[in-house]
């Protein structure tokens, strides 16, 4: 399983990537060289979406897909993934 996420970074802007795991990642993201670049300058993170895919095609695929969308469109996705998660 591969899964896309969504991080907010210090700054509060946002980060996505994909990762099999996903914990792992955003500790690397917190601690480690091996987060991005991006990342790494804005610490810490804190991970506020995940949605999970069977391959890694689809996967980077719709991470392409998030990552062309405005702000306020991912903050709406976030929104609904948080509202869905309380039901």
């Amino acid at each position: 399983m591969y899964y896309l996420y969504i991080v907010r970074c210090a700054d509060k802007t946002l980060y996505t990537g994909i990762a099999q795991d996903v914990k792992k990642r955003v500790a690397e993201h917190n601690m480690s060289d091996v987060g991005a670049k991006y990342t790494r300058a804005r610490r810490p993170v804190k991970l506020v979406y995940t949605r999970r895919f069977r391959s890694r095609s689809t996967a980077s695929r719709a991470e392409a897909r998030v990552k062309q969308l405005s702000r306020p469109a991912k903050l709406a996705m976030i929104k609904i993934a948080k509202r869905r998660s309380l039901q």
